[in-house]
Formats: C-alpha cells, structure tokens, sequence
C-alpha cells in the first residue's frame, strides 16, 4: 500500500477555503508532482513522515530554542473541513500559512541533522533496517524539506498539505 504526504507551495492568494477545490487542485498537483518537485515547489514523503515528525521532536529533548516549531513541517497548519457536498474520499488537507512557513524554514536551518539523528536513531531505526540506509533516508527527506521550505519562504508562500492513500 501507497501511502504519502504531498507538500505543495502556493501563493495564499491562490487558495479558497473549500475543501472540494483545494482538493481538486491537490489532485492535479499530485498528478503534476515529478514536475513540480523538480520546479522546487512541491515535496512528498512516503509511509515515514510521521517518523520524520518523530526525528523532530528531538529538538524538544534537546532543549533547541525552537519553540515547539519542531511541530510545523509535518503536521503545521490549519486542517480543511470537508463541507457538507464533499466528497469523503478526498484526502485530509492542511494549510500553513506564510508565517509558518518562514518559522518551519527558519527552524530547518537552525537545528542539526546530525544532533537530532544522535537523539532519535535509536527510535527511527527500528524494525530491522540497516543503520547507514536509514539515516541517508531520513537525511535525505530533511535537506529534501529544508529546500523546499526555504524556497517557500522566501516567495511568501503558504503550503498545502494531503495525505493520499
């Protein structure tokens, strides 16, 4: 089973407070993702955000002044509700707003990869998998999302969040 977190970079202005079309329009983006993941607007993680979210929430053991903004690159923002004619099927989205999205930058350049890996690994590498192959993922997906939020940021943009089963 497929399952993954679209991130994609818009301007607020573009986006209506409809679940229905901002739906649509994450469909459309998710068809378009190879292209737009290369344009530097869009991002995606597989099955692991949550154990990206996890790797962190080390920043909070590590007494980081981050003010909790550990919490915005995956899970910040603002939840969507499906009105009453959506359509159950489409995906749980989120929107954070250009504030976040300068604070979940700042935070991505301010933390160590290395520091926060040292506190979770133990945590991250469960289930058997190999040590070096894990981290390179995990680091992988945090330069990945440092990118991504840093050009966000700096175009003003807000980011749209869906989950796609």
């Amino acid at each position: 089973m497929s399952i993954h977190l679209h991130l994609r970079a818009v301007a607020e202005s573009e986006i209506r407070n409809d679940h229905t079309w901002l739906a649509a329009f994450m469909w459309e983006a998710w068809d378009n993702h190879p292209d737009e993941y290369a344009a530097g607007i869009a991002d995606s993680i597989d099955k692991v955000w949550d154990a990206v979210n996890d790797l962190y929430t080390a920043a909070d053991v590590l007494e980081a002044d981050t003010d909790k903004l550990w919490t915005l690159p995956i899970y910040g923002g603002r939840p969507v509700v499906h009105g009453a004619e959506a359509d159950p099927s489409n995906p749980p989205l989120m929107i954070l707003k250009p504030p976040g999205v300068s604070q979940a930058s700042d935070f991505l350049a301010s933390v160590s990869f290395d520091e926060l890996w040292n506190v979770a690994s133990a945590k991250l590498r469960g289930y058997g998998r190999d040590e070096v192959q894990t981290r390179q993922e995990f680091l992988d997906h945090h330069r990945d999302l440092l990118g991504f939020y840093g050009r966000a940021a700096a175009a003003g943009h807000a980011v749209v969040k869906a989950v796609w089963t």
